[in-house]
């Protein structure tokens, strides 16, 4: 990734679907104004999702995700088409590119009816339109993305659509302008060298176009801090791992959440995690539990995901429990086997994945709960720092 172009995970996610050979990577060469997808006039070029980043005024950053062809055939084709479906977790706006020499088959008629019943904005993109060609069918773009024909009135259709699942801010309805936040970020053998991690970067990032100061420190230094200010902070946001200690630091009374807390209010659903924690308490003997993480990456000897959280829910609920793990973008299609999932902060995907993996947990009546709500279960102060969060006061979802 370049160093000034916004993480995926926070882009609006514009993926373009439809037969083989509409000319969808042609179309995002277009839009890009590179050849950033491979094109051929063989069926089939594209093979796994290919990912773009763009920025579309006033859209804001966006990744264009180029798919395999629905109708691909075979064996091969059937695992294509599987990715390609996979890629409307992450959608935030759908193009279908049609074929404008040939139409749209009954099955595309019904996928587009698919797309727009899970409340997608869709955009019908009637490319080739510089040959002879069908009609376009009412609301559809014509456009040739060999010509640049209409490319334009694509870009000026997309940057003014809205996405499906508009995240909130990170710090919305939490801190004003001007009110001093009090960031806890430890440096330990877990921590990154030379950075911080990505929702501590982004916390900050949001602080200071708020604008409001902040004021970073180690839990050690928390004492020193609160001193040296004339007046407590309006919020205290620390790492989730060190929730317990920092709370022993903070009078009772001081506002206190986490960096996780806050990406599982912008990236999810905040209510539906916390009930998640609460189920903790009816895990039996010999129940198992899946621990998904969206992104890679080498594992630590203490690291929280593989050996931290395992070890706490089995003090915690003096139970001998399962472990399984995922990570990256795939998530399990064997939910009902579980009876917990345990999900990473996500700050590697987007609010629509995120979203998207909740749903498939409710629909499998599975609770699910991320490491940052887990973590303040486990250590007893999960009603504290939810309090500072508005929507987390009206009633939970709750696991029988």
């Amino acid at each position: 990734m370049e160093q000034n172009q916004s993480p995926r995970s926070v882009s609006t996610h514009i993926a373009l679907f439809g037969r083989r050979n509409a000319g969808k990577s042609s179309l995002i060469n277009a839009l890009t104004g590179q050849n950033t997808a491979i094109v051929s006039d063989q069926r089939g070029t594209t093979t796994d999702p290919v990912y773009k980043s763009i920025e579309l005024f006033p859209l804001g950053p966006c990744v264009l995700i180029d798919t395999a062809g629905l109708d691909d055939t075979g064996e091969l084709g059937a695992l294509r088409r599987e990715k390609s479906l996979e890629v409307l977790g992450r959608t935030d706006i759908a193009v279908y590119v049609a074929d404008a020499q040939t139409g749209l088959s009954a099955e595309e008629e019904d996928f587009l009816r698919q797309l727009r019943q899970r409340g997608l904005p869709v955009i019908l993109v009637w490319n080739k339109s510089d040959l002879e060609c069908l009609p376009a069918p009412e609301g559809a773009i014509s456009v040739s993305a060999q010509t640049g024909q209409g490319v334009q009135q694509l870009i000026a259709v997309l940057s003014n659509t809205k996405p499906q699942q508009k995240a909130p801010g990170l710090l919305d309805g939490l801190v004003s302008p001007g009110e001093l936040v009090l960031l806890v970020t430890p440096i330990d053998s877990s921590a990154p060298k030379g950075r911080l991690i990505l929702p501590q970067q982004q916390v900050l990032r949001a602080l200071l176009e708020l604008p409001a100061p902040a004021l970073v420190v180690q839990p050690e230094e928390i004492p020193a801090a609160l001193a040296a200010l004339a007046a407590p902070p309006a919020l205290v946001i620390t790492d989730s791992q060190a929730f317990a200690r920092v709370a022993e630091l903070l009078p009772p009374d001081m506002p206190l959440t986490s960096f996780s807390i806050l990406f599982a209010r912008a990236k999810g659903d905040l209510s539906e995690l916390a009930a998640g924690a609460r189920a903790i308490a009816a895990l039996k003997d010999g129940d198992r539990v899946l621990i998904a993480e969206a992104c890679t990456h080498h594992r630590q000897e203490d690291d929280i995901g593989k050996v931290k959280i395992p070890r706490w829910l089995r003090q915690k609920t003096g139970k001998e429990l399962h472990f399984d793990f995922s990570s990256g973008l795939g998530y399990t299609k064997q939910l009902p086997e579980y009876a917990l999932v345990v999900h990473c902060g996500a700050c590697m995907i987007n609010r629509a994945e995120m979203l998207s993996r909740i749903r498939q947990a409710r629909e499998a009546e599975v609770p699910i709960v991320n490491y940052g709500v887990l973590i303040a279960y486990v250590t007893g102060i999960l009603d504290r720092v939810l309090q500072p969060i508005p929507e987390t006061h009206k009633k939970e979802g709750s696991y029988a």
